[in-house]
C-alpha cells in the first residue's frame, strides 16, 4: 500500500498476556544489563533439565531464554510480541540477506535467523559491539543449530558495516532490524544508504522509536526529499549527535565500551523517502512501546522488493532532480 510521506498508520495490538511477562526492568540508576546476568543466562540454559530437547531447536532455546527472564532477571530482548511481528514481516519479505544492528544475548538472532532460514534466506548478520554479548549469541546460535545461517560480527556497528561491505561479504540488505545504540540509528542508516546497501525495496524495522524514543530517526525517515536537499544546501551536516536523548539512553554503554563514535560524515542518500507505519506492541515486561519499519521505494514509482534499480530508473531519478521515495513501515 502506497502512503504519502506524512501519513502514519497506527496498528493496535491485542491485550498483553501477563503470564508471559518478564521480571520488571530495574529502576533508573540501577544496572539492567552487563552486570553478569548475560553469562548467568548461559549457565541457566546449558544446565536446564530439558537441555537434550533444547539442542538443535531454536524455539526451545528461546523458551529457555524467556524462562530465565520471567523467573530470574530482566533481559532487554525484543520479546515474543514484537518478535512475532518481525517474524511475520520476514515471512512476507523473504529476505535473502538480513542484518540486525544490536544483538545483545541473541534473542532476535535466534527468532529472526530461524525465520529467515524458513523463508528460504541465506544469511542473517548479527552485529554486536560487546564481545561478551557476541560470545553469548554465538553459543546460543550454535546450541539452536543456526550457525549455517546466523553470522555474528563483533565491533562497533558502523565499522562492521564498512568492513563487511569492503570485503564484499555484504552487498545488499533486504531487511534490516535496528535495535542498538539509539543515536546510531540514523547515522548507520545513512551509512547503509551511502554504501548502497539500503536501496529501493529494502525493508527496515526499528525498535524503541517511541519508548525510550528516537526523534532523530523518525525525523529523518519522515523527511521529504526536498527537505533533505534543503538541509544539505544550507551546509548542515548529515549526521546526528546524541542530543535529544535521555542520559540513560546516551550513556548506557559508556562505562564498558567507551563513547560511541557516530558516522556523521556521510550524507546517505537524500533521494530516498520513507513511508511510515507505526505498530503498537508490548515490551516483554508488558509495557506498550512502539516500533518502526521502513521499505524504500523510488519517487513516483514503487519498486518491487528485490529488484535492483535499472539504468532506466536511475535516469528517471536524475530527470526529477534525483528524487526518490522511501517507504517507512513501523
Amino acid at each position: 500500500m502506497e502512503l504519502p510521506a506524512s501519513t502514519v498508520t497506527d496498528i493496535q495490538q491485542s491485550k498483553f498476556d501477563d503470564s508471559k511477562a518478564y521480571v520488571a526492568q530495574e529502576d533508573e540508576g540501577q544496572a539492567f544489563f552487563d552486570d553478569g546476568r548475560e553469562i548467568e543466562l548461559l549457565h541457566f540454559v546449558y544446565s536446564h533439565s530439558d537441555i537434550a530437547n533444547i539442542r538443535g531447536n531454536p524455539a526451545r532455546v528461546l523458551q529457555a531464554v524467556d524462562e530465565y527472564a520471567r523467573t530470574k532477571k530482566y533481559l532487554m530482548n525484543v520479546g515474543d510480541d514484537k518478535g512475532r511481528i518481525v517474524a511475520e514481516l520476514i515471512a512476507d519479505v523473504k529476505p535473502q540477506t538480513m542484518v540486525e544492528l544490536g544483538g545483545y544475548v541473541g534473542y532476535s538472532a535466534l527468532l529472526f535467523g530461524d525465520a529467515v532460514r524458513k523463508a528460504g534466506g541465506k544469511r542473517y548478520f548479527s552485529l554486536e559491539r560487546n564481545p561478551e554479548f557476541a560470545a553469548v549469541i554465538m553459543s546460543l546460535v550454535d546450541l539452536a543449530g543456526l550457525s549455517d545461517v546466523v553470522k555474528v560480527i563483533v565491533g562497533p556497528s558502523a565499522d562492521s558495516i564498512r568492513r563487511l561491505h569492503a570485503d564484499g561479504v555484504l552487498k545488499s540488505i533486504d531487511l534490516m532490524f535496528l535495535d542498538h545504540y539509539k543515536p546510531a540509528y540514523t547515522t548507520d542508516l545513512k551509512l547503509c544508504e551511502h554504501l548502497q546497501l539500503v536501496t529501493p525495496g529494502t525493508v527496515l524495522a526499528a525498535d524503541n522509536v517511541i519508548k525510550p524514543g528516537n526523534p532523530p530517526y523518525l525525523r529523518y525517515v519522515r523527511s521529504s526529499v526536498e527537505e533533505k536537499h534543503e538541509q544539505y544546501e544550507r551546509g548542515e551536516t548529515n549526521g546526528e549527535s546524541d542530543s535529544g536523548f535521555g542520559n540513560r539512553t546516551k550513556n548506557q554503554y559508556r562505562a564498558r565500551e567507551g563513547e560511541e563514535k557516530l558516522s556523521t560524515e556521510v550524507k546517505g542518500n537524500p533521494n530516498l523517502r520513507y513511508e511510515s507505519k507505526l505498530v503498537d506492541s508490548f515490551e516483554p515486561t508488558g509495557v506498550p512501546p512502539g516500533w518502526s519499519g521502513d521499505n524504500a521505494v523510488r519517487r513516483g514509482r514503487k519498486v518491487v522488493k528485490y529488484i535492483t534499480p535499472t539504468d532506466e530508473t536511475k535516469e528517471r531519478a536524475k530527470s526529477v532532480g534525483k528524487q526518490r521515495r522511501d517507504y517507512d513501515m513501523v
